[in-house]
């Protein structure tokens, strides 16, 4: 089972909708219990940063999260939900993240519109399992204004070009996570779901 974790922020719905689209089972839940018992854990959501992590702590999510990766329990980072398991977010302020990986969120360059939105193609550099049967550049959907920027190279699993190129997809032993939304990139995103049921 996997249990998407629904801290207040994003539609939890629509991942939970595509996930058993692909033959899983997928519960949204608050509930630490619940999620301590799940297979494998997402994290979605769409909002600021500062909020999120705010609300992750004083629920005890944060302890869950990192039970979980303790555990080698799959974990799946989604926009939001990848930028909040990093060190650090320039978002409106500065804010620690769950730091699960070494990198910080910031502002997506002066030369490129803010949000970033829209379709956008995958330059893979890791054949990461959640990519398993994906062409060399599949296109993504986009929802976001800021972006990972992490010195861990290898732990950058795919990148897009949006003004320069930009940090898209990491995967770390069990911790994999995505700035684009799979729930709305189609067939692709269907994929990389289907694949992260199937670890």
């Amino acid at each position: 089972m996997i249990a998407i974790i629904d801290y207040g922020m994003g539609n939890l719905r629509s991942v939970q909708k595509a996930l058993e689209f692909v033959g899983q089972e997928a519960v949204i839940t608050d509930d630490t219990a619940v999620m301590q018992a799940a297979d494998k854990l997402v994290l979605p959501g769409v909002g600021a940063f500062g909020d999120a992590i705010a609300t992750i702590r004083n629920r005890g999510i944060d302890k869950v999260i990192y039970d979980a990766v303790d555990k080698n329990k799959p974990f799946l980072g989604i926009c939001l939900g990848m930028q909040l398991i990093f060190d650090k977010s320039y978002e409106y302020g500065e804010y620690e993240g769950l730091g699960l990986i070494r990198g910080e969120i910031k502002l997506l360059p002066d030369n490129v519109k803010k949000p970033h939105i829209g379709w956008n193609n995958l330059n893979i550099k890791i054949r990461s399992p959640l990519f398993e049967g994906l062409g060399e550049s599949p296109y993504v959907y986009f929802v976001h204004s800021y972006y990972l920027e992490t010195e861990d190279i290898p732990v950058v699993s795919a990148t897009t070009d949006y003004g320069r190129e930009i940090q898209v997809a990491v995967q770390k032993d069990n911790i994999f996570a995505l700035q684009f939304h799979p729930e709305k990139s189609g067939d692709v995103g269907l994929e990389i779901l289907k694949n992260f049921g199937g670890i």
